[in-house]
C-alpha cells in the first residue's frame, strides 16, 4: 500500500475504486480526484495504479487480488485506517474472459470469470457494507457496473454475460438489504465507452449474424462523469440503473 502524498481532507468524501489501473476505473478514479474525493485505488498492478494516482495527494494506492478475500479485506482496512470511512465502493473490476459459447468454454476459464466478475464484486460489497455499518454517521453508496450484456449478449460471451446478468441481483440484494442501515446499490450498464477492451470495435466485431460491423463508441470520461453524479447524490436518492451507450450502438434488438 502507497499513498500518493499525505494531505487529508477530513470533509472530503472517501470512495474505493477496484480494477482503477486502466479504462473505465482509471478515468472514474481520476474524475473524483480532480472533483476533491479521497480516492483508494484497488487492482492488481501496482505500476498502473500509480499511473492513475499520478502523484495526487488524496489518492490512496493499494494493490489488490478482488478474489482474494483476505486482499480484499486489507483494502478496506487500509481505507478506513487511512481516512476513517467509506462513502462510495464503485465494484468495477472485471474481465471479459475467452471468446467462446456455452459449449467452447473451459470450466477453468468460466471459474476465472466468475471468480473476477461477481466473486470479487460480492466480497467488495461485502466489506464495503461491513465498513458502511459501522462508521458514524453509517451508510454510504455501492455502484456496481454491469454492461449492456447484463440485457443482451453479445456472441460467445457466455462467461462474461451470465456475471453481469448476475451482477443484476447482487446489486438488487444490496440495495434491498441495505435499506435499514442507510446503503444503497445502483447498477451503471455502460456499452461501447472507448477502453482498452473495446478497441477492436472501432475496426470490427462479431455482430449476431454473424457478419463483423463497427461499432461507434463513445469518450470514457462521459461515463466518468455519470459515476461521479451517481457517486454525489444523497442517500435518500436510489439510482437503481443506468444505461449509458453511444450514439447508434447495436443495443436496442443488438442490430
Amino acid at each position: 500500500m502507497t499513498t500518493a502524498g499525505s494531505q487529508q481532507d477530513p470533509q472530503a468524501r472517501v470512495i474505493v475504486v477496484t480494477g482503477a489501473g486502466s479504462g473505465i476505473g482509471r478515468s472514474v478514479a481520476r474524475e473524483l480526484l480532480d472533483a476533491g474525493w479521497q480516492v483508494a485505488l484497488a487492482g492488481r498492478r501496482a505500476d498502473a495504479l500509480e499511473q492513475t494516482a499520478n502523484g495526487h495527494p488524496q489518492a490512496l494506492v493499494v494493490p489488490t487480488d478482488v478474489t482474494v478475500p483476505g486482499q480484499v479485506e486489507a483494502l478496506f482496512t487500509a481505507v478506513v485506517q487511512a481516512w476513517g470511512r467509506v462513502d462510495v465502493l464503485f465494484n468495477n473490476a472485471g474481465a471479459f474472459g475467452p471468446r467462446a459459447a456455452v459449449d467452447e468454454i473451459s470450466v477453468e476459464e468460466w471459474n476465472d470469470v466468475v471468480a473476477v466478475n461477481l466473486t470479487g464484486s460480492m466480497l467488495c460489497a461485502a466489506a464495503a457494507v461491513r465498513a458502511m455499518k459501522a462508521q458514524d454517521p453509517r451508510g454510504g453508496r455501492i455502484i456496481n457496473n454491469g454492461s449492456i450484456s447484463a440485457h443482451t449478449p453479445r456472441p460467445a460471451s457466455v462467461a462474461y454475460t451470465t456475471t453481469k446478468h448476475a451482477i443484476t441481483g447482487l446489486t438488487k440484494s444490496i440495495s434491498l438489504d441495505g435499506r435499514g442501515c442507510g446503503i444503497t446499490a445502483s447498477q451503471i450498464d455502460i456499452g461501447n465507452t472507448a477502453t482498452e477492451l473495446t478497441a477492436g470495435f472501432t475496426t470490427g466485431t462479431l455482430q449476431a449474424d454473424g457478419s463483423s460491423r463497427v461499432e461507434p463508441v463513445f469518450d470514457v470520461a462521459h461515463a466518468a462523469r455519470l459515476v461521479r453524479q451517481l457517486a454525489e447524490l444523497p442517500l435518500e436518492v436510489t439510482v437503481d440503473s443506468l444505461v449509458v451507450t453511444a450514439t447508434g450502438m447495436p443495443f436496442t434488438g443488438r442490430g
